[in-house]
């Protein structure tokens, strides 16, 4: 009974270490997770096809009153390197699965760019804008209203040399953005990024077919 006695007490304690162990690594863990270090690099990523997240807060209390809005169509010659990039790497991840590249929308590129401003400036990062605005909604209001399809990715980063090629990089690993992707269907798409005061560099990718 002694003998049997001391070996459920062993088992109780390696149990109870265990799980102490766990807890401490999950704390030790937990800020560079949350991009709570200053130090590490931060990343995000979120998809729309065809669902549609509720916002999520990355910056609560900077919320502007009103949509960022603008008239400018960038070619891709007019785009930003990081832009430039996260279309070069999207169409060479298309054509090594055996899918025609893409060609960029100037449209898509003002839309896309409006939605990494307004994420940035009103603290959230989904999809859904606070206001309630679909991205079907926005499409509308940047004036593209005839197209058979339409998808979109996000993804926010701070922290990494090459933003544009690592957002392409995380959404192939994700199966949802990589979905888009490599969606044969869509035709055309465009990159559109916002770089915040502190580093912090917002992406959105928007898909089509006219």
């Amino acid at each position: 009974m002694h003998s049997s006695s001391r070996s459920t007490q062993l088992r109780h304690s390696s149990v109870f270490f265990t799980i102490l162990f766990a807890a401490i690594s999950l704390l030790a863990l937990g800020p560079t997770a949350n991009g709570q270090t200053a130090s590490a690099p931060v990343a995000k990523l979120f998809t729309a096809s065809p669902a549609y997240t509720r916002p999520r807060r990355v910056n609560p209390g900077n919320e502007a009153p009103t949509i960022v809005t603008s008239t400018a169509s960038p070619t891709l010659a007019e785009a930003t390197s990081i832009e430039r990039k996260a279309f070069e790497e999207t169409n060479r991840e298309r054509v090594q699965n055996g899918l025609p590249p893409v060609v960029w929308d100037a449209d898509l590129c003002r839309m896309a760019r409006e939605h990494s401003e307004n994420m940035a400036k009103r603290g959230y990062f989904a999809h859904l804008t606070p206001d309630g605005l679909r991205l079907r909604d926005r499409a509308r209001a940047a004036g593209i209203t005839h197209y058979q399809l339409l998808g979109e990715n996000i993804a926010y980063n701070l922290g990494y040399d090459d933003p544009g090629a690592f957002a392409v990089e995380r959404w192939m690993l994700s199966p949802g953005h990589r979905a888009n992707i490599l969606y044969a269907g869509f035709k055309a798409m465009a990159v559109g990024t916002y770089v915040a005061a502190d580093g912090s560099v917002f992406l959105t990718q928007t898909f089509i077919t006219r």
